[in-house]
Formats: C-alpha cells, sequence, structure tokens
C-alpha cells in the first residue's frame, strides 16, 4: 500500500515535468524548422518563400547594417544584391544556435543566438567565406506559428576576407607607388643628367 502511495506521488510530480518538456520539445522543433526553412529560401535563390518566417511587425538589421521593417522590404533586398546586375551573385549559408531557445512570457516570445558560416560568390566569380553572429528574438504569432521577431546579423570586421582584400590591394598599391616614385626619380635624375652634360 505504502510502494503503491509513493508510485503513484512520484508520477503526480513527475508527470507535469515530462508534459512540460514533451512542449518544449515540440516548439524547439518548429523553431529549428523556421531556421532550415530560411537557409532552404536562401540557399535555392526562393527570396520570396522567406517572408513566411517573419512576424508582420518585423525588425531586421542584416550584415551590411540595413534595416529591414516590414516584410515587403525583404525580397527587394536580397535581389538588389543577387538579382540581375547585382554585386553578388550566390549566398550558400548554413546557421547553427548556440543553444536552445530561453522562453519568456508563457512561452510567446524566446531569444536565440547562434553563429552562421555564409559564402559570398561576387558577380565576377570572386568567393569569399565569412563567419557571423546573430541574434533573434522569436514569437508566437496570432496564427499559433513561430516567427522571427527581431534579427541582427554582424560580422568580425576587424577578421574576414573583404578586409584582407582591402588590406592587400592597399599594400599593393603602396608597393607600386614606391616603384612608379623610383622610376619618376630615376627618369628626372637621368633628364637632368643629360642637361647638364649638353651645357
Amino acid at each position: 500500500m505504502l510502494r503503491q502511495v509513493i508510485l503513484t506521488s512520484l508520477l503526480l510530480i513527475i508527470a507535469p515535468v515530462l508534459a512540460a518538456q514533451e512542449a518544449d520539445q515540440e516548439i524547439h522543433e518548429e523553431l529549428r524548422g523556421l531556421l532550415s526553412g530560411i537557409e532552404t529560401a536562401i540557399n535555392t535563390e526562393k527570396y520570396g518563400d522567406l517572408a513566411q518566417y517573419f512576424h508582420e511587425d518585423l525588425r531586421i538589421t542584416t550584415i551590411t547594417q540595413e534595416v529591414m521593417f516590414s516584410r515587403a522590404d525583404i525580397e527587394p533586398y536580397f535581389e538588389f544584391w543577387f538579382g540581375e546586375g547585382g554585386y553578388l551573385k550566390k549566398l550558400d549559408m548554413k546557421l547553427e544556435a548556440d543553444a536552445l531557445t530561453e522562453f519568456y512570457a508563457d512561452k510567446t516570445i524566446g531569444v536565440v543566438r547562434g553563429s552562421g558560416d555564409e559564402d559570398y560568390v561576387l558577380s565576377d566569380t570572386r568567393f569569399f567565406p565569412m563567419k557571423t553572429r546573430w541574434t533573434a528574438t522569436v514569437i508566437k504569432d496570432t496564427d499559433g506559428k513561430w516567427r522571427i521577431l527581431t534579427l541582427h546579423i554582424g560580422t568580425n570586421f576587424l577578421d574576414n576576407p573583404i578586409l584582407s582584400m582591402a588590406e592587400n590591394s592597399v599594400k599593393k598599391a603602396g608597393i607600386g607607388g614606391a616603384v612608379v616614385g623610383l622610376l619618376l626619380g630615376l627618369l628626372v635624375g637621368f633628364l637632368l643628367w643629360r642637361r647638364k652634360q649638353g651645357a
């Protein structure tokens, strides 16, 4: 009898915990699907599919530090950079969360952060692999689906391939300038010498 009472008591304690864990697991799976959907839309260049993953009142700061305020801003942003005549030809990305989403307000709002491997192909076919960091706020929308409300993406401006390319260009320009200066100096010296000889 005592054993049955103890088992019943344990079940009463454990059951709500297990139910809560199961509910959270479903949310986390949905959020993983959201992240995967964004990756797929970008990697397959279906930019029109992105809006469904974002809240109507979204606030996004992109890697270029441009800001979006509505779903209608998303597709034009990608078309500007990756569309016909754009600066970039292709983007392949892989996004990873650092940890599970942290929930607030009766589990209707969450905050998550992570990293990204973003491979950019420029219109002139040059390739730049970029490491990014991102932070997002997700919210349970009125239709019951989880969507991104805010998103900020950044990169280490002190350590990235585009900066390295710029630094190399400056070094090459400096070396080129020194060579040109040396040649001009020799030419001027030669002309002065000839003038002196002619005198």
